[in-house]
């Protein structure tokens, strides 16, 4: 791939971002700007590497993989890859299939932070007292000294833990789909979750979506958790059964901090709304100021390698 060719010879890349916006883009690519709209920028078949669309939605993410015929790479731009995954059974063996890996971790593990401080402190009841005009004064659990368990731990999982790090927790458990080491200590796999929820006061959801976590917190999930507790899902909302984690809301047994649900969007009159103790915020986990420049940068070391020929970063998957 060289400058010399003639453009249209170039190979297509399809971005939700203008060319002239992103520093450090490779010469030998000609750049077209498609954000999910109607209308496609140029013939699908032309296009090698597809950046995904954010935060549009499967029916978006898949809609132009059937003509892309000649695509190379599909790139996603959140660290889940579950909304073009009912697509990819209609591209050509050997596409890569790559995340954001670097691009959320700041961004989710500050939203994390922020729910469990606002649901152990009692921000939501605060809110409304202001809206009402009313002191409510009281006290309040508080982060430090709680048994915190974090299932998923990759990236993401690994950078709430470094934001834990300062708020004087009794303990950290960490689960992933395989057992290692780090520094911090060991990894468990999903097997030792029995064992390691009774002792949790808090437990953060951030593993991806996938068959092995589809349905993972349900009744026996949830039950395993002791009174008061705290479950955090910045994740999917697929992970969770919504009618198992309401029952336990509507009992006053545990409380929930929400940053995704299923159905998701939430309906309006859904249940989940109005269920005691749960805070929901919109999946605004990476929608951050944080957000662009990481991606940028993403974008631009992905495609230097992708015309340099070299291998990229972040693939989960070379499909078959």
């Amino acid at each position: 791939m060289t400058s010399t060719r003639r453009s249209t010879d170039l190979p297509d890349v399809w971005m939700p971002f203008e060319a002239d916006g992103i520093e450090g883009l490779p010469e030998g690519l000609r750049y077209r700007f498609w954000d999910g709209g109607q209308d496609y920028p140029a013939d699908p078949a032309h296009c090698a590497f597809y950046v995904v669309p954010y935060m549009k939605g499967p029916e978006v993410a898949v809609r132009p993989l059937g003509a892309m015929s000649g695509v190379q790479v599909v790139q996603t731009l959140s660290a889940g890859i579950d909304h073009v995954e009912p697509g990819l059974g209609l591209l050509p063996a050997g596409v890569r299939l790559c995340n954001a890996k670097g691009v959320h971790e700041a961004s989710t593990a500050e939203l994390t932070l922020a729910l469990i401080l606002a649901s152990l402190r009692g921000f939501p009841g605060f809110v409304h007292g202001q809206d009402g005009e009313e002191w409510r004064s009281g006290f309040y659990p508080a982060l430090a000294d709680k048994s915190v368990l974090i299932v998923g731990y990759g990236s993401i999982g690994s950078a709430i833990e470094d934001r834990l790090a300062p708020f004087e927790c009794a303990r950290v458990a960490r689960v992933a789909r395989s057992a290692r080491t780090t520094a911090r200590g060991p990894v468990h796999t999903l097997d030792d979750l029995p064992a390691l929820l009774p002792e949790a006061d808090i437990v953060i959801l951030s593993t991806p979506l996938n068959p092995s976590t589809q349905g993972l917190v349900g009744a026996d999930f949830l039950a395993a958790m002791p009174d008061g507790a705290l479950l955090v899902n910045v994740a999917r909302g697929g992970v969770v059964e919504t009618k198992a984690l309401l029952s336990e809301l509507e009992s006053g047994r545990l409380r929930a901090a929400l940053d995704v649900t299923d159905p998701e969007p939430l309906p309006s009159g859904h249940p989940l709304w109005h269920a005691p103790n749960v805070l929901i915020t919109p999946h605004v986990g990476g929608s951050t100021s944080a957000f662009l420049p990481r991606a940028r940068r993403l974008l631009a070391g992905q495609l230097s390698r992708f015309a340099a020929e070299e291998p990229l970063h972040n693939v989960v998957r070379t499909l078959d």
